[in-house]
């Protein structure tokens, strides 16, 4: 796996701080990947909700900064509750920024806010309209980007199960490009039964384009990946089972001494 950082652990830092200087803080850490999140880029994005743009050529020359890291974009988009136009230009111009950033291997993270009424048990519960992501995802495979999906309000069982449901609309070559985003910590919340690594377990390799590391402790977020309510000794253990070498993304919640913290969640999943 790939350790890695999310900027939106820097919420506080990005008050007084170029994120260029929070990028190396993260790289002198231990951090071999950065996942660039909307609304945490400083002057690295304009705009808000749907006239959020990435600023691509600040980004590229960022990324251009640090040749030893890996960099993917992550963006909220509801693409899942509502049909989304692969040819609009929000997703255009974040398909061009991943490119831009991530050299050979452009990955985009899309998150849909939505909560949805109720679990998708079977892919009969699946709306078409989020079966339409497979659309996005053709796209972003003809533009060579892979494709990340995450909601925080269906378990990764059911994440799992659109995937396929998307699959399903695409030739194979361009499926290969669409997985998700598993973070077992987020599902807690709301699936705590059966244990959310357990969905992770089940999942194919190829499913997994990258994952989020938290921890949470009586529900709170906890401030470094160590015990908690989530097993994630368990949780890499797993992910190093299957051979994933990708993004292991630590989501430390912000704190003035969040870099100490990140340092000490690499050293517990090193040690684990």
């Amino acid at each position: 796996m790939i350790f890695g950082a999310i900027t939106n652990s820097w919420r506080l830092q990005l008050e007084s701080r170029d994120l260029k200087e929070l990028v190396a803080e993260a790289e002198s850490r231990g951090a071999m990947h950065i996942e660039l999140r909307q609304t945490c880029l400083g002057e690295y994005e304009t705009g808000e909700g749907g006239a959020w743009r990435p600023a691509t050529s600040r980004l590229r020359g960022l990324a251009e900064e640090f040749p030893h890291l890996g960099f993917n974009l992550a963006m909220a988009f509801p693409c899942l509750s509502r049909r989304s136009n692969p040819g609009g230009e929000q997703f255009q111009s974040a398909l061009e920024a991943a490119k831009a950033v991530g050299r050979s291997a452009p990955h985009l993270r899309l998150v849909d806010p939505a909560r949805f009424e109720a679990e998708w048990e079977s892919a009969g519960d699946i709306p078409d309209e989020a079966l339409a992501v497979a659309e996005l995802a053709a796209e972003a495979a003809r533009q060579g980007v892979v494709l990340s999906m995450e909601n925080s309000g269906q378990p990764i069982r059911g994440m799992a199960m659109l995937v396929e449901g998307a699959a399903g609309r695409m030739s194979p070559g361009d499926a290969s490009f669409l997985g998700l985003c598993p973070d077992p910590t987020n599902q807690l919340r709301l699936y705590p039964h059966p244990d959310p690594l357990d969905d992770l377990e089940a999942l194919s390799l190829g499913m997994i384009k990258i994952a989020h590391f938290k921890q949470a402790r009586g529900g709170q977020p906890h401030p470094t990946v160590d015990t908690g309510d989530l097993d994630c000794a368990r949780m890499s253990s797993i992910l190093r089972a299957k051979g994933f070498a990708g993004p292991a993304i630590m989501e430390i919640p912000p704190a003035l001494d969040v870099f100490d913290n990140l340092q000490s969640s690499f050293a517990f999943l090193r040690s684990s």
